[in-house]
């Protein structure tokens, strides 16, 4: 009995610990750690959106945000980190993951020379089974390889070519999406809404394609942030502005010219962005229109438009950065008869302002706060010798949002 006894005592005694023990080492073989950073264009200091960020060993991974940033949570061991993107060389590094680890990632160009074309098809439910269907993402460096009217880049004439997109009209910069109108797009700016995109009253769209960095457009299953219309969304991002070296690129076309200027403020912190077009038809026709048969009825007429894209990115550290951008666009048509004194003058156009601000939370929650204003005008001013006509029409908006992305430990 006293033996029974003492194998009981025993017994009581050494179970507790090794169901300690072995608990502690299920929980260690589970611990898992987080990966996260940004992925940026290594000449230019651009944050790249949509790069693939996977883990070699599981081939699974997950995708950069709008400002390029990547959350990888994974169970402690080593593993090979790969980032790609089209058009770049692949990144690669060996990580030992026993602890949060921050992981920047800077990608340059890769030329890839070859005589052979390789087509590659898409699955056919990959637009049914991705998390975004119906979204269709462009890149500015194509667009600008397609022919254009004019010489003139234009980013609307472009997406009419897209599936479900049809032309608003022949020479229109207007589309309708799936049988919904033109006034049923949400066309967004930098995340500024714009209310009229066309330039040459619809022949050109606002958007200059210098400036321009990332287009995408939502033709279906759009997400709760983007409320307020019904057809389609078209998200147009801004170049950052190169934060490595000073860069200036303009082009002279038949109808306009145009100029952008970016480099570093302050080198890999602080980068801007000015590009601004203006056409010129206005200055060129005047000398001949008095010359040329059958064109008195528009002698003293005249048209011209412009616009002016700004932006100034600031990173103020490894967790916050700031976003300053801004479009100012203007078309005017005027009448001016010397005889009669009769004179007309028509101007309208968008400015837009929007300030962002990022932060990261942790590795795995970030944040993106964003101030906007949005403001367009029309007016129509007419006067004969004392009698003066006026009429104005506009709308302005301010908004402010938050949004948060949180990053699971699920990969794709």
């Amino acid at each position: 009995m006293k033996i029974f006894l003492l194998y009981f005592i025993a017994f009581c005694f050494v179970f507790p610990i090794y169901s300690q023990e072995k608990a502690s080492s299920i929980k260690s073989s589970t611990e898992k750690y987080t990966v996260s950073g940004y992925v940026k264009e290594g000449q230019t200091g651009e944050f790249l959106l949509g790069a693939n960020v996977y883990i070699k060993e599981l081939m699974k991974g997950t995708m950069s945000n709008q400002y390029g940033f990547f959350s990888i949570t994974l169970e402690k061991g080593n593993y090979t980190l790969i980032a790609s993107y089209l058009g770049y060389e692949n990144f690669s590094a060996n990580l030992e993951l026993k602890k949060d680890l921050k992981q920047n990632i800077s990608l340059f160009p890769n030329a890839i020379l070859t005589k052979e074309v390789e087509i590659i098809g898409e699955r056919d439910d990959k637009n049914t089974q991705d998390a975004k269907m119906g979204t269709v993402e462009m890149n500015i460096e194509k667009i600008k390889s397609i022919p254009a009217f004019m010489g003139e880049v234009d980013i609307l004439k472009t997406i009419q070519l897209l599936p479900g997109v049809q032309s608003a009209g022949d020479g229109n910069s207007g589309f309708y999406v799936r049988g919904g109108g033109p006034d049923q797009n949400l066309i967004l700016l930098d995340e500024a809404v714009v209310y009229n995109a066309a330039h040459l009253f619809g022949f050109f769209s606002i958007f200059n394609g210098d400036a321009v960095k990332n287009i995408e457009l939502i033709k279906g299953g759009m997400p709760a942030n983007y409320g307020g219309r019904l057809a389609s969304v078209l998200d147009v991002t801004m170049n950052d502005g190169n934060s490595k070296q000073f860069k200036a690129d303009g082009g002279i076309g038949l109808i306009s010219s145009r100029l952008t200027v970016q480099g570093p403020i302050i080198k890999d912190t602080c980068s801007f962005m000015v590009s601004a077009r203006r056409t010129y038809i206005d200055v060129l026709m005047k000398p001949f229109i008095p010359h040329i048969k059958n064109a008195k009825p528009f002698e003293g007429s005249g048209y011209y438009f412009y616009d002016i894209n700004t932006k100034i990115n600031y990173i103020l550290s490894d967790k916050d950065r700031l976003f300053l951008s801004g479009y100012f666009g203007r078309d005017v048509f005027s009448y001016n008869n010397k005889k009669n004194g009769f004179n007309v003058s028509i101007p309208w156009g968008n400015a837009t302002s929007s300030l962002r601000w990022n932060h990261l939370f942790s590795n795995k929650l970030f944040l993106n706060s964003t101030l906007v204003f949005s403001d367009y005008k029309f007016r129509f001013n007419a006067g004969q010798g004392d009698f003066v006509f006026s009429l104005f029409s506009g709308i302005r908006d301010y908004n402010a949002k938050i949004d948060f992305n949180f990053f699971p430990s699920i990969l794709y």
